[in-house]
């Protein structure tokens, strides 16, 4: 336990809620680094007081990482740095990717120290398929922008993860559900905490369950892949499509309305260049 690390760059997953979910190998590796690259300092001493060590924290996030990270790659030539995140799995939603390429790119040792994840998490909870998913993290605030995102998400076939706040939590679901069809979801919050929770449903019923009573908390939510449905009408094609291209592009706009009504994209985008 004792022993130095080898030089290099650690990138050791910390607990989502309850700090008794970090593994003992992380406990370790935070014990025993040179350095810990974090995104909140604050927030990280409380994980290693729980440990009971103290080691020197240098703050790592998206407004500091260019001007930091040429130093952080030279320190690791001499000595083991850790990187974290405030809660979970470092580079998942949060910076870091580049770190690790460039750390690559000096010839520079590389470990995963695996753990916790939210969004693993939240697909254990919600009885969803897991066989075949996608991760599309936080969407666009802006409603066309969102709109779009979910376009692009309506073309996987298999279930989809988001992040999202309490406040935007609502008009998301509603969002989905415009854009992927009504399936089945479930929004999870607090994972691990004392006030975990799971609530299944349509994505229109749980739009509607939270429309008045925003959640607390860090929220998952899990959607699930569309369901066998039969053919929408030519009527039913168009009139999508003249909604959808009040707010995209014709192509952005055929994309959403085939995946929601499983026609072939190629022959929704001719008819939107028609009314066009």
């Amino acid at each position: 336990m004792d022993d130095a690390l080898k030089p290099g760059l650690y990138i050791v997953a910390t607990p989502i809620g309850n700090l008794s979910d970090l593994s003992p190998r992380a406990a370790s590796v935070l014990a025993r680094a040179g350095l810990i690259a974090v995104e909140d300092s604050r927030v990280t001493a409380k994980l290693l007081a729980r440990i009971g060590v103290k080691r020197p924290m240098l703050p790592y996030h998206d407004h500091n990482a260019d001007r930091v990270r040429p130093g952080l790659i030279e320190r690791m030539h001499g000595e083991a740095v850790a990187l974290v995140s405030d809660a979970g799995t470092p580079l998942i939603s949060d910076p870091g990717y580049k770190l690790v390429r460039d750390a690559r790119a000096a010839g520079i040792e590389v470990v995963t120290i695996p753990g916790p994840s939210a969004v693993i998490a939240a697909l254990t909870l919600a009885g969803l398929p897991t066989d075949r998913f996608a991760f599309f993290g936080f969407l666009p605030a802006k409603a066309g922008a969102k709109a779009a995102a979910i376009a692009d998400a309506a073309a996987f076939k298999g279930t989809l993860a988001f992040y999202e706040s309490g406040p935007r939590l609502a008009a998301t679901l509603a969002a989905l559900a415009d854009g992927l069809g009504d399936r089945d979801a479930a929004v999870a919050r607090e994972i691990s905490k004392r006030f975990e929770e799971t609530v299944t449903g349509t994505l229109s019923a749980l739009a509607a369950r939270y429309a008045d009573a925003p959640p607390k908390g860090e929220i998952v939510i899990i959607v699930g892949p569309p369901g066998e449905r039969e053919a929408a009408s030519d009527a039913e094609v168009e009139a999508a499509l003249r909604e959808a291209m009040t707010r995209l592009s014709p192509s952005r706009a055929a994309a959403e309305v085939a995946a929601r009504l499983g026609h072939p994209r190629r022959a929704v985008y001719e008819r939107a260049q028609r009314l066009k």
